[in-house]
């Protein structure tokens, strides 16, 4: 991001910084932009405020404390020095410029300036509008905490920071886009994180250079890992403070921004994709089972449909007593046409469910069910069998933990289906083989996507197909070089 220079400085008359603010953003004409004007010990004081982001009670009190200076006081010349000791709050700081009085105005905090001064205060009340803490609809558990992330920055690190009070966890702040000035923080434990790696990430952001970060986190990570037109996600997102914390022991690294309410992990790789804090919240036998219900899931979202699809084509590669699979009746549309329709229909509907109201979206999913999908069948555009084992793999698709996964996985289910069609056996071995060279090929901030598969690491691949025990996992995974790789002191 672009560094301002010849910054503006205070000025000892308050018209000329009144005359700046109104110039620079508006004040007098913004609604929302508002100042007050008070004469305290014989000195005019100003205090500009905006509307909506900063708390209203903070703000009157502070003005009565300031107001009673003129009955308790008489010393004129020490007037900056009783003003600042009357500013009862916990966060208040000087400023020199106007540049970085209007950049903490636009956030949120209060300025005050003081006539005959060059220095003014900046008071935090900031009150973000915003909602409270609740379970994230994508992440839901069985058991465990209902608290998730919110818009709000400031409660999101508190939120992290009552699961780990280690005085080692750093939360440090930046801002990012010319003109939305959007906080950034960036969390880490500093004796477990790898600094090589913290120092990447704040060197990656401060070089972010964009107006503004409209779509939050989304626009950050595109900056982030430089994913281009790769579907896989490189980062991972969790609105579950309990699963980011986990993450943090680990030694990776998070990125949240202020209005969203989902924080960004660093580095992932293609394992921390499929892996749910469900897993985490039952037994270790009922969580790896879990664990492997999932993995069935996912497979079966990518390769179930070119299975079939290549059997249906080559009925021959199947024994007679598994025939009952292909299709047992023909229709005049052909089979691969059947799949991409349905294929198709089933985003549609997936499309259609988040943009419509949970009462209307349930009857429509009714309607498509059991309307749609049955005269479809009675008219002769699918055979049942295509509804079957299109339906099966868009359960796995559901039952994918990452949802930037599960459309990634869809994709390249099509791609294969597609080269299948096409070159039938060799098609999907050649197939199945470049999509297997194009995830190691992926690499996200300089970490294998494949680990610890490729390359093999069979400890860390054993805690990924089997959920140990708390007790059992003493040591943090090595793919992010944590300085301290044991989490339990021998």
């Amino acid at each position: 991001m672009e560094v301002k220079e010849n910054k503006v400085p205070i000025s000892e008359k308050l018209t000329d910084n009144e005359n700046f603010l109104k110039e620079k953003i508006g004040v007098g004409t913004s609604f929302d932009l508002g100042v007050r004007k008070i004469h305290v010990l014989k000195r005019e004081v100003h205090i500009y405020y905006c509307n909506g982001l900063c708390d209203t009670q903070y703000l009157i009190e502070l003005l009565k404390q300031i107001v009673r200076i003129n009955d308790n006081e008489r010393q004129t010349a020490q007037a900056k020095q009783i003003i600042e000791n009357r500013l009862v709050h916990q966060q208040v700081s000087p400023v020199h410029h106007l540049d970085e009085a209007v950049d903490r105005l636009l956030s949120g905090l209060i300025v005050i300036f003081i006539e005959g001064e060059s220095t003014g205060f900046v008071v935090d009340v900031r009150s973000y509008p915003g909602r409270q803490p609740e379970e994230p609809d994508t992440e839901k558990v069985v058991r465990g905490a209902r608290d998730g992330y919110v818009e709000n920055i400031i409660v999101n690190t508190a939120l992290t920071r009552r699961r780990i009070r280690d005085e080692r966890l750093r939360f440090e702040i930046l801002q990012v886009g010319e003109r939305s000035k959007t906080d950034i923080c960036i969390a880490y434990i500093k004796d477990v994180a790898d600094p090589g790696l913290v120092e990447l990430v704040k060197r990656e952001l401060q070089q972010i250079n964009i107006d503004g970060l409209t779509m939050g986190d989304k626009t950050i990570e595109e900056f982030l890992v430089k994913q281009g037109y790769n579907p896989y996600p490189l980062v991972r997102y969790t609105e579950r403070p309990d699963v980011a914390a986990t993450h943090l022991l680990e030694g990776h690294v998070l990125v949240m921004v202020d209005t969203s309410p989902s924080v960004i992990i660093t580095p992932t790789t293609f394992f921390h994709h499929v892996q749910h804090a469900e897993e985490y919240r039952q037994s270790p036998a009922v969580g790896t089972f879990v664990r492997w219900v999932r993995f069935l899931g996912i497979l079966t979202s990518l390769f179930l449909l070119p299975l079939w699809v290549l059997f249906v084509l080559e009925p021959s590669l199947l024994p007679d007593k598994w025939a009952f699979i292909g299709p047992n009746k023909q229709t005049n549309i052909p089979i691969i046409i059947q799949i991409l329709l349905a294929d198709f229909g089933i985003e549609f509907l997936r499309m259609a469910a988040i943009h419509t109201p949970t009462p209307l979206s349930t009857a429509m999913g009714l309607i498509a069910a059991v309307l749609i999908g049955q005269i479809a069948i009675d008219v002769g555009l699918f055979v049942p069998e295509v509804i079957l084992y299109v339906s099966v793999a868009a359960i796995g698709s559901f039952a994918t933990p990452s949802y930037e996964l599960s459309i990634a996985n869809k994709i390249s289910r099509l791609l294969l289906i597609i080269v299948v069609a096409l070159f039938k056996v060799p098609g999907l071995m050649i197939g199945t083989t470049v999509y297997l060279l194009w995830l190691i090929h992926i690499r996200s901030l300089n970490t294998p996507y494949l680990w610890p598969f490729i390359p093999f690491d069979p400890a860390a691949f054993m805690q990924i197909i089997v959920r140990r025990s708390a007790a059992g996992a003493k040591v943090r995974p090595s793919i992010v070089h944590p300085q301290n790789r044991r989490r339990q002191p021998s």
